[in-house]
């Protein structure tokens, strides 16, 4: 079946309507009127006006507007960012939606472990936790967390707060038209559609609002030169490297490849559950063979795939269909 080589085959943002030194002015002109209207009304026509006064000198000092909170001065998270991330703590994860999803990645992204989110979605990433959404093909694409501040930020501001990774979806792709992976992922058919052809465009445009770019390490040369250096592409969706998937790679006649170990570190959901780095791991068992981003480090016309029974080590002809599983960051 495979070429020869080893192995081969939402919610609204709310904004205070009224400015804080505008509504002290506001008081101030209220606690005039008042005085003049006590003056001249009776006590009755006073009490009622009185509550009222009340009431607005509560609303001055919370600095609120009809029960909406107003922003901090200077930026920072919104009254509707913590309310949506007290929403989700509130429910079970697997029905976060993607709103939910991103807000709380942008929590822990902020605030790490402290984050009142952080334990809720690493119970989820551990239990293995499937969101879904539907695709514009009308597919149903099923995920799950498999990383918590792991990714680095394309803008260089930090860390993306999770990383997803596609569990069950029909899409399939070559890598490339042709059996080659000379200029490996950074130049391949495949990067191209999935950050910014067909199969990006399988998802739903709240969705593509919602991604995060961020850096990935690659052998971007040929799987089998030697002196290959790793080099760095953004990416809103991706495929995962060999050292991302494995705790170590396998060496044992990879001495001169010395670039399989700089392809990124071994992703959170992945610690202790896969360990083989050349055989099979249940954990990573599927229906599926899918493409990972690494070149094969045996000839130039290949990249890696992980099989069926969980295999991290499989080669296949670049030209050669697989299942895509794409990753992300919010």
């Amino acid at each position: 079946m495979h070429a020869a080589a080893n192995n081969l085959r939402g919610g609204v943002s709310h904004e205070s309507t009224r400015l804080r030194g505008q509504s002290i002015i506001e008081y101030v002109l209220i606690i005039a009127i008042i005085g003049l209207v006590i003056v001249f009304a009776g006590p009755g026509v006073a009490g009622a006006i009185r509550n009222q006064f009340n009431l607005v000198g509560n609303t001055v000092n919370s600095g609120t507007v009809g029960g909406v909170e107003g922003g901090a001065s200077g930026g920072g998270s919104t009254g509707a960012d913590s309310a949506t991330v007290q929403a989700a703590i509130a429910k079970d994860a697997k029905d976060w939606t993607l709103d939910e999803q991103k807000v709380v990645a942008e929590d822990i992204a902020a605030k790490g472990e402290a984050s009142p989110a952080y334990a809720k979605a690493k119970a989820a990433m551990d239990a293995g936790t499937k969101f879904s959404m539907k695709l514009t093909d009308g597919q149903m694409l099923e995920y799950k967390i498999i990383g918590i501040n792991h990714d680095d930020l394309a803008d260089g501001s930090g860390k993306a707060g999770l990383t997803f990774l596609t569990t069950s979806a029909n899409i399939k792709s070559r890598m490339n038209p042709t059996n080659t992976n000379v200029g490996g992922w950074e130049k391949s058919e495949l990067r191209q559609k999935m950050n910014g052809g067909e199969i990006w465009n399988l998802m739903p445009s709240e969705f593509q609002s919602m991604v995060k770019s961020v850096r990935k390490l690659t052998n971007n040369v040929s799987g089998d030169d030697e002196n290959a250096k790793v080099t760095v592409t953004t990416d809103k969706l991706f495929l995962f490297s060999g050292a991302e998937i494995v705790e170590s790679p396998y060496i044992s006649s990879f001495l001169n490849f010395p670039w399989i170990y700089r392809e990124g570190t071994q992703y959170e959901a992945f610690k202790g559950k896969v360990t083989n780095n050349h055989s099979r791991n249940d954990y990573l068992k599927s229906s599926k063979e899918w493409w990972q981003r690494s070149a094969s480090v045996n000839d130039s016309i290949a990249f890696r795939f992980i099989s069926t029974d969980g295999e991290p080590t499989w080669d296949s002809s670049a030209s050669q269909s697989q299942d895509v599983c794409p990753a992300w960051c919010f």
